[in-house]
């Protein structure tokens, strides 16, 4: 494990490198379709938490209105519905709004599996976290608690799935993960939207 950090980071930034190239005319596509479909940025920034509990902000495709409240995980919104814009749905639905993370992946703020980045006020996951050692590594566009249950995981689960990552890392576990995920996109498992549809915490969508 003291080897593959080093490792991670260099497949990390090759494969958000050639990643950038070849989704560059999908990232062009949907910037165009994120400004016709409401007003507001194509980006969505967000305060998150990272290795070592320093701060940094994530990038999304904005896929909420800009009155949406902000710094709140969008299951704890009582009608999320009414602050998603319609071509959010179908961003959030197929994870098409994580994809400018991979610039958050290049710039080595975070990796491609990790445990997801908390938001800075999700002060109890981010305590959880501190039990198992999963603030201390890189954060990842998805992670094993995401191929484990996702939005539908309570606090104390997520976070021990996130300890699980951290005692088993390495690229055989990586590669597991990341075809794990592939699967969960393709049929939305773990989605949730709403207070009323799921009290859990996360770093669940928000914008």
């Amino acid at each position: 494990m003291k080897v593959y950090p080093s490792i991670k980071r260099i497949i990390d930034f090759i494969l958000s490198l050639i990643g950038i190239i070849i989704l560059l005319p999908i990232f062009l596509i949907l910037a165009i379709i994120i400004k016709i479909d409401s007003k507001g940025p194509i980006f969505f920034k967000q305060k998150r938490v990272g290795k070592n509990k320093e701060y940094f902000y994530i990038l999304k495709f904005r896929t909420m209105r800009i009155d949406t409240p902000k710094d709140m995980p969008t299951h704890m919104l009582e009608n999320p519905d009414i602050f998603i814009t319609k071509v959010g749905k179908f961003l959030r639905k197929t994870s098409l709004d994580e994809l400018p993370q991979i610039i958050n992946i290049l710039k080595g703020e975070m990796s491609i599996i990790g445990p997801r980045p908390a938001l800075w006020n999700q002060y109890d996951l981010i305590a959880e976290r501190d039990k198992y050692g999963a603030n201390d590594i890189v954060p990842g566009l998805t992670g094993w608690a995401q191929v484990n249950g996702r939005d539908e995981l309570p606090i104390d689960a997520k976070a021990k799935y996130d300890g699980e990552y951290v005692e088993n890392m390495g690229l055989i576990f990586d590669i597991k993960i990341f075809f794990k995920t592939i699967l969960s996109v393709l049929k939305s498992d773990g989605i949730k939207e709403g207070a009323n549809k799921a009290k859990v915490s996360s770093n669940n969508k928000n914008m």
